[in-house]
């Protein structure tokens, strides 16, 4: 099973570019990253687990005045992909599970 993101700064209406990432599993710590010029990350193949992806939007939008982390937890249980895009602003996030 592979795990993929994308963020989209719904401010402008564009990809989020560097945006840092991390990813959890099972409380662990496994990987950290940044999203690409195009706003996407993959982490490549993941075993089944609890897994928690943490979006630095704080860095990203330079303002901490509401939101700076954001957590998405997930399971993932079977299936040959998962994507899970965030959309956020300084104010506001909404995710869902992607294709």
């Amino acid at each position: 099973m592979s795990l993929s993101t994308h963020v989209l700064d719904t401010v402008v209406g564009r990809p989020a570019r560097g945006v840092g990432l991390e990813l959890w599993r099972d409380g662990e710590l496994v990987a950290t990253a940044t999203t690409d010029d195009d706003g996407r990350h993959s982490f490549g193949d993941v075993p089944p687990g609890e897994y928690e992806l943490v979006f630095a939007v704080g860095d990203y939008f330079g303002q901490r005045e509401f939101l700076d982390r954001v957590p998405v937890r997930f399971r993932v249980a079977g299936g040959a992909h998962f994507h899970v895009p965030l959309l956020t602003s300084p104010w506001a996030y909404s995710t869902y599970r992607g294709s």
